[in-house]
């Protein structure tokens, strides 16, 4: 029981502490050793040696790369103008009254065209933020704007969607990505359109008080009244370029048995991320020729890049690390058998399991992951369509997911250089209240007509 109270109480001084603007870096290993001190199932240190930081290197080796590639991206297209020229063309064509909505659009195109969720984030920001100042809206809507675009219903919700979550319930359900259309519908209209609105009254409401753009001294966005910017074409190509070149490597070059067998004969197997890192780094160069006149120093603007790419990625695997201390835990195991224990009606219990174990680790591919190795079999067994079963599982996974500890949150926040006593609570609406609110809804739908 000492080991579940030392779970929530960290979890909870998690949550307060980074809401308060304490940085994660200190705070998760400090709180995922007091929780592990509380439980009295291993000594501090140990878990801090052998478990947290093993668990958070993990997470620099795996993504490090995509986060460099992204952070170089987003500053060359910062700097050389090319978001500009974008949002000027995104700007005639919504209105700058409409910027919230452009925004949101914009990322979704693409994240549903597979562009990863964090390479979103580094690639929007520049663009999302020039677009925000130009109509004077409220800089701190902002990541609400572009998590709303990104984490909800192109990540979790959309038939066909390529984010790596809506892939992990196919190897259990025998589903594709394409499952429940439907109910995937239902879900996104009611996250975009609740989301978009919402986020056009929040801007509304705070032009209306006075507020407009903010002062943001350390942003370095390239100056609106300058006409020596890219033209639409040449600033729009490399996004193109990613998402071609992403598409190609993933669905094609890396899955050819050739290229598959070549890495095998050396133990090692195609990863995952290496398709928009490749990407990336294309686009980065073309962007490097192709706008050398716009850039100044290339050398001092590429650093400055990957610098920005240290900070994000360590917050998000510092959290990592609290992640897998309190997954070390035995007394996680009673956490979740008291949640496969829920007495609610089946359907229901697998969306508010699913979002229970997302917002215990902060991520919600980790709490699929946990939700489909210790829940599929009990799922499969309620006479629930797997269809449904995948779709009301991974919409539910992007509820929760989101508390102030999440990792894509943090990075998220400090991309876009805020806080999260600027803009949680935007964040927290578009991608807690709405996808939960969208899980209860289609799971209601097909409870009641069997329609998925």
């Amino acid at each position: 029981m000492l080991g579940v109270f030392a779970i929530i109480l960290s979890l909870i001084a998690l949550m307060y502490f980074a809401y308060r603007g304490v940085t994660v870096l200190i705070l998760a290993p400090l709180l995922a050793m007091a929780a592990v001190l509380f439980a009295g199932e291993l000594p501090p240190l140990h878990a801090l040696s052998n478990v947290f930081y093993p668990a958070a290197m993990s997470y620099v080796t795996k993504y490090f790369p995509v986060f460099l590639a992204g952070a170089i991206f987003g500053k060359l297209m910062g700097v050389t103008g090319a978001a500009t020229a974008i949002a000027d063309v995104i700007s005639d064509k919504f209105g700058e009254e409409r910027a919230i909505t452009a925004i949101v659009v914009a990322t979704s195109l693409l994240t549903y065209g597979g562009v990863s969720l964090f390479v979103v984030v580094f690639a929007m920001y520049p663009i999302g933020a020039t677009l925000l100042r130009r109509a004077n809206v409220p800089k701190r809507l902002l990541p609400g704007a572009i998590a709303l675009g990104a984490f909800t219903f192109t990540m979790t919700a959309m038939p066909g969607s390529p984010q790596y979550i809506n892939t992990m319930p196919t190897v259990y359900f025998g589903t594709d990505i394409y499952a429940a259309p439907i109910l995937g519908l239902i879900a996104s209209a009611i996250m975009f359109f609740g989301g978009t609105y919402y986020l056009n009254y929040r801007a509304k409401s705070m032009m209306d008080a006075g507020e407009g753009y903010g002062d943001h001294p350390k942003e370095k966005l390239h100056d609106l009244d300058d006409d020596n910017i890219p033209t639409f074409a040449k600033a729009v190509t490399p996004i193109i370029i990613v998402f071609v070149l992403n598409f190609f490597l993933t669905n094609w070059y890396f899955k050819l048995p050739g290229v598959i067998q070549r890495y095998e004969n050396v133990g090692g197997a195609v990863n995952g991320t290496w398709p928009v890192i490749l990407a990336l780094s294309v686009a980065v160069l073309f962007i490097i020729f192709a706008m050398k006149d716009y850039i100044g120093d290339t050398n001092e603007t590429v650093f400055e890049g990957a610098v920005g790419a240290l900070l994000p990625i360590f917050n998000t695997a510092s959290e990592v690390g609290y992640g897998g201390v309190i997954k070390s835990l035995a007394a996680f195991s009673t956490v979740k058998a008291g949640i496969v224990g829920l007495s609610i009606p089946s359907v229901f219990k697998v969306g508010i399991s699913t979002t229970l174990l997302a917002g215990i680790v902060g991520s919600s591919s980790g709490g699929t992951a946990l939700a489909l190795e210790v829940l599929s079999k009990e799922f499969m067994q309620m006479g629930i369509a797997p269809e449904a079963l995948h779709r009301i599982m991974i919409v539910a996974a992007g509820g929760l997911d989101s508390l102030p500890h999440c990792g894509a949150v943090i990075t998220l926040l400090a991309v876009t250089q805020l806080t999260h006593k600027d803009s949680y609570m935007d964040i927290a609406v578009n991608t807690i209240a709405l996808p939960i609110v969208a899980s209860l809804v289609i799971s209601l739908f097909y409870l009641v007509t069997g329609i998925y």
